[in-house]
């Protein structure tokens, strides 16, 4: 089967910094994959690469196949890749329906059949729809930042820390849109995740990316039980 993003020998950064070293890494359709690595290891990095910013200074991004890694960040994202960003970046003066409709834009599609989706997915963004993004909840933006990227209809997700700072019981409800997207949908879903036990839980399979580099690779459930990544990223102990 051929991979739906395939990553080989990848190297990025910024300035002097060179943040990927060397980064291969597959994703095939219908996996969840999560990448998992203390901060600054070159996870958020690795998933703005694909998008096209920063350049890829070595290595290739390919895409069902074709090679993407010299496309504009709009020709990406038409092909069929949206990105739910690190720190959430909805629109806080526009209201959420305005914010996810821009989500529609890229793809230039008719938005109600996916509102309806969304809505289905986050009832809470239907109840807001004429709130303004800037005054909702953590939880309800992270919401709305998933719900404007599926609007795209996009056939790679890519996540870039979905639960950083959100309450527990809030973070479940997120991880829980995730898995039922993929299980009911089929969607593919590459996860960024500092809360490395219950992206483990959720993913297929994983990688560790260290100070730019994949050190280990293997099932959720074969990473959760190495000695190193409990004793790195989940305090030792799993339960």
């Amino acid at each position: 089967m051929t991979a739906l993003l395939a990553i080989e020998d990848l190297s990025a950064g910024y300035g002097a910094v060179q943040a990927l070293d060397g980064v291969s890494l597959e994703v095939q359709p219908g996996e969840i994959v999560t990448l998992i690595g203390a901060n600054g290891a070159g996870k958020s990095t690795l998933l703005m690469t694909i998008c096209g910013d920063p350049r890829a200074r070595r290595g290739r991004v390919l895409f069902a196949g074709e090679d993407i890694t010299a496309h504009p960040t709009h020709a990406i994202m038409r092909s069929g890749i949206a990105q739910a960003p690190e720190g959430r970046r909805i629109f806080p003066r526009m209201t959420v329906l305005e914010n996810l409709l821009m989500g529609a834009q890229v793809a230039g599609h008719d938005p109600a059949p996916d509102l309806a989706r969304v809505f289905a997915l986050f009832p809470r963004l239907e109840e807001r729809r004429a709130q303004r993004g800037g005054t909702l909840s953590g939880g309800e933006q992270q919401m709305l930042s998933i719900g404007r990227a599926l609007m795209a209809r996009p056939k790679l997700l890519l996540l870039d820390e979905p639960s950083l700072g959100l309450a527990p019981l809030v973070t479940r409800q997120i991880f829980a849109a995730i898995r039922e997207l993929n299980r009911r949908e089929g969607l593919t879903v590459l996860l960024v995740e500092q809360n490395a036990f219950q992206a483990l839980r959720l993913a297929h399979r994983g990688y560790v990316l260290v100070t730019g580099r994949i050190t280990l690779a293997g099932s959720g459930r074969e990473l959760l039980a190495m000695p190193q990544v409990r004793d790195a990223y989940l305090g030792g102990n799993v339960h």
